[in-house]
């Protein structure tokens, strides 16, 4: 059977409507991060009810147990990952509807809609034995959303052999193939002084300046950013140190005993994260002795950076499913955020590429994806597996 052929019957295995009750039946379970218990229970329910063997392991989050499954085409081949999350941000919950041809709710581009048309994929290949040698893992979990989640759950999968050999995340990301993108660490920073809180009139001459300390961090940062900004990384761009909050004091004329900041560190593939978390607390002691203020803060790497060969055969047979799908081709390009595929690639060295419908709204309360996104994500998930895992 040739390419064009398996395209074909590809296209017309997808089940449109059961891509879009899976999408709804997810969507319809709120599911806050550290709270996907009961989304990951109608998944695996979902699962098993259409003739998939399912694990539920805790993987490091006992409280929502990650759904796991596997499917074995035929002996030899390689596995590929469709990897999800099923927690969202927090905000208020929208419940799933669908109007025009678009479906809409919480989670529905963020990422429960792109999961469902992995699903999709899964079942098409499985119905149309298409795919003869190397098999498909599913894996979705809990604790993807920062801050509230920490990764501990995709860790722990990992970390416990959830692998393939390479792995497709349905992120609303469509346009590109995601060949790099950077780490990212919060900042959480306090500045302080001993003593009250007390007038300004009133305070000794000699009182530390929480405020200035505090500047003091904020100049260090934007001199290390501009130090950065001055070495461009292909498809990546620059490193960043980035402060996008501040707060101190209660009123206009009290003298603050404390002032924290918070912000964000992006660095390139090939960096010691103890390197940057030590220029990091280099910058707070040098702020520190400057003002007479104590200075404490915080580097909770989130992901770390990545980076996949443009040679990769995953990078080829994505690329090829997405020729034959939709006739066109797509370029290398950058990840703009991070997400789980940074985990795969940073601790296993596995290749990782982030492919989603082309959703709107993510981490808002108005998120959508039209459902024909769903149906080609589908149809190219399907085309990859054959071109990566083996074909009859």
């Amino acid at each position: 059977m040739d390419f064009e052929d398996a395209i074909s019957q590809i296209r017309d295995a997808v089940d449109r409507q059961r891509l879009v009750d899976t999408a709804v039946a997810l969507i319809e379970v709120p599911s806050h991060t550290c709270e996907a218990k009961e989304v990951a229970d109608r998944l695996s329910l979902l699962l098993e009810e259409d003739g998939f063997a399912v694990e539920r392991p805790d993987a490091g989050w006992p409280e929502a147990p990650a759904v796991v499954t596997r499917w074995e085409a035929g002996p030899g081949g390689r596995t590929l990952q469709f990897d999800g999350h099923l927690d969202t941000v927090h905000l208020p919950f929208v419940a799933p509807r669908i109007e025009d041809g678009t479906l809409y709710g919480q989670g529905s581009a963020d990422m429960k809609g792109g999961l469902a048309a992995a699903i999709e994929a899964l079942r098409i290949l499985r119905h149309t034995g298409i795919l003869s040698t190397g098999s498909i893992l599913l894996t979705a979990h809990d604790h993807h959303e920062a801050p509230w989640g920490d990764s501990r759950q995709i860790h722990g999968l990992i970390e416990e052999g959830y692998v393939g050999d390479g792995v497709l995340l349905p992120e609303y990301l469509f346009d590109r193939i995601t060949v790099a993108g950077r780490g990212q660490a919060v900042m959480e920073i306090t500045v302080r002084r001993e003593g009250d809180r007390i007038h300004e009139v009133l305070r000794p001459d000699d009182t530390p300046d929480v405020i200035e300390g505090a500047a003091e961090v904020i100049r260090g940062l934007k001199a290390l950013n501009a130090e950065l900004s001055k070495t461009t990384h292909k498809y990546v761009g620059t490193e960043s140190a980035f402060v996008g909050q501040i707060h101190g004091g209660e009123i206009f004329n009290q003298s603050p005993v404390e002032c924290k900041i918070s912000g964000t560190r992006r660095w390139v593939s090939g960096r010691d994260t103890a390197e940057l978390e030590g220029e990091f607390s280099a910058i707070l002691a040098d702020a520190a002795d400057r003002t007479g203020t104590i200075v404490d803060g915080t580097f909770t790497v989130v992901r770390d950076a990545f980076q996949v060969s443009e040679e990769d055969d995953l990078v080829h047979a994505l690329q090829s499913a997405h020729t034959g799908v939709t006739g066109e081709s797509l370029p290398f390009g950058n990840k703009p955020f991070v997400d789980d595929g940074n985990c795969f690639s940073s601790m296993r060295g596995i290749p990782a590429l982030t492919h989603g419908p082309a959703a709107e709204g993510a981490h808002t309360s108005n998120e959508r994806v039209r459902i024909d996104e769903l149906v080609r994500v589908a149809e190219v998930y399907a085309a990859t597996a054959i071109c990566f895992c083996g074909t009859r």
